[in-house]
């Protein structure tokens, strides 16, 4: 039973009491005179019987008063008005986004999602390993020029110290770095092609020299070997596919000429542009890192390029230095060919590790053809200095460089030229100071700490 039934069913029952009430005392209802004039007052029996539970019933507000027809007509307006609400908002949404509002999103933990997702990144990751893989020739000539952006800005900051503005410092250091290479090839190309022309020429005399001797001729008395060499000789002269290969690869190495200048000519550009815009590329690289971290990265990022320009720099130099004595021996002992063999006992220099022994052993094998007395001059010669430069030139030109523990080195090395070859192996060891570098002032604080 509703409140609403039994405040009525109150009201009624407090009616019939009044009711009785007042007939069996018709002149003293609310106070007035009976009949013998004495005052008396009416007192309701009580009503405590009307309702169920035996209370008395609390009197509703006025709004709970109201009728069912009137309180059902209000919730259908209310639920009206909120509808209403409802499509207003609904169509000014509609208004805000022309397309409409978008959709519940997908389940996430469904196993077609997580399936899909999973393949969109296998594929993403293969497509970009294949894009790296074309993209190699590229990103080598990129870390080049980087190497030797690193490498030639010592030399600009040092024209910017001396009060000389960026641009013209870069404009300094790449014409100087331009008339390097341009002498270097007045140096090399003119004697290269005399005595090139020249070992043309003497070629008959010496394979005439080498089958006129004794050893040959017992071997070909015995075995026949001249006249099988001759025999192979003359076959591949007719063979047709032979000569094809043969003039394939005289247009391969055309090929790779070609390629190789054009590379080297984009790399130098490269370099140009690099070295001009060096400062603005270092604080866009650095505006990655987060604020909390950037003034350690900033500064351990500065000391592996000041590491990795001053190893480059102090390498030359010390190539340059073996070049340069080693020119000065083959000019006093009478060496063929000094000035074009001191140029590439300079550039194998460059390779770290076995590059000096290389240039020595080149030196000594064109000795030999000329008069092996000279062969054993230039082999003493290039131990004495080996030791020399080990201990006196490395050491005085390296000490503000890097420092790395031979073993690192032998190691940086042989893993650098095994996946770039001689590239790898001059990048090995600025790479391995730079990680020696934060293993030193990253890895290890942190592992204290803990």
């Amino acid at each position: 039973m509703s409140v609403l039934t039994r405040w009525r069913e109150f009201q009624r029952s407090q009616r019939e009491a009044l009711r009785e009430s007042n007939l069996r005392h018709p002149g003293g209802v609310d106070g007035e005179n009976g009949a013998d004039g004495a005052s008396t007052t009416v007192v309701p029996e009580p009503l405590g019987g009307l309702l169920p539970d035996g209370s008395v019933p609390t009197a509703p507000s006025s709004g709970s008063a109201q009728t069912e027809d009137e309180q059902e007509a209000r919730e259908v307006r209310e639920a009206q008005d909120a509808q209403d609400a409802q499509a207003k908002e609904a169509q000014e949404a509609t208004d805000a986004l022309p397309y409409g509002r978008a959709g519940r999103p997908l389940n996430r933990q469904s196993p077609f999602y997580l399936g899909f997702v999973g393949a969109l990144g296998v594929l993403a990751a293969v497509l970009l390993w294949q894009t790296l893989g074309r993209l190699t020739t590229v990103l080598t000539l990129i870390v080049v020029s980087f190497f030797l952006t690193l490498a030639l800005n010592p030399l600009v900051e040092f024209f910017t110290r001396r009060r000389l503005t960026r641009p013209w410092a870069v404009t300094v250091v790449f014409f100087g770095l331009v008339g390097v290479f341009t002498l270097l090839g007045l140096l090399v190309v003119p004697p290269v092609v005399t005595q090139g022309s020249a070992l043309i020429k003497q070629a008959p005399d010496w394979v005439n020299t080498v089958l006129s001797s004794s050893f040959v001729r017992n071997l070909d008395q015995h075995y026949g070997v001249v006249t099988k060499i001759q025999g192979e000789f003359n076959k591949k002269l007719t063979d047709s596919s032979f000569i094809s290969q043969v003039f394939g690869g005289v247009l391969g190495v055309g090929a790779a000429v070609i390629g190789g200048i054009f590379q080297a000519f984009t790399v130098l550009i490269l370099t140009l542009f690099l070295l001009a815009s060096f400062p603005r590329v270092k604080e866009a690289a650095f505006q990655i890192v987060p604020a909390s971290r950037r003034v350690r990265v900033v500064s351990l990022s500065e000391e592996i390029m000041r590491r990795t320009g001053s190893y480059a720099i102090g390498q030359v130099a010390v190539a340059t230095v073996n070049a340069f004595c080693s020119w000065i021996m083959m000019s006093i002992v009478g060496i063929q060919y000094a000035a074009v063999l001191a140029v590439a006992v300079g550039f194998l220099g460059l390779i770290p590790m076995v590059g000096a022994t290389s240039g020595a052993t080149l030196v000594c094998l064109v000795a030999v053809f000329d008069e092996p007395r000279k062969a054993v001059i230039a082999a003493v010669y290039y131990i004495v200095y080996q030791q020399v430069e080990n201990y006196v030139v490395m050491p005085r030109i390296m000490a503000h460089t890097v420092s790395v523990p031979g073993a690192v080195t032998v190691v940086a090395a042989l893993a650098g030229g095994t996946l770039l070859g001689v590239l790898g192996a001059l990048l090995a060891i600025p790479v391995a100071a730079g990680l020696l570098l934060l293993y030193e002032e990253v890895l290890l604080p942190r592992q204290r700490h803990h």
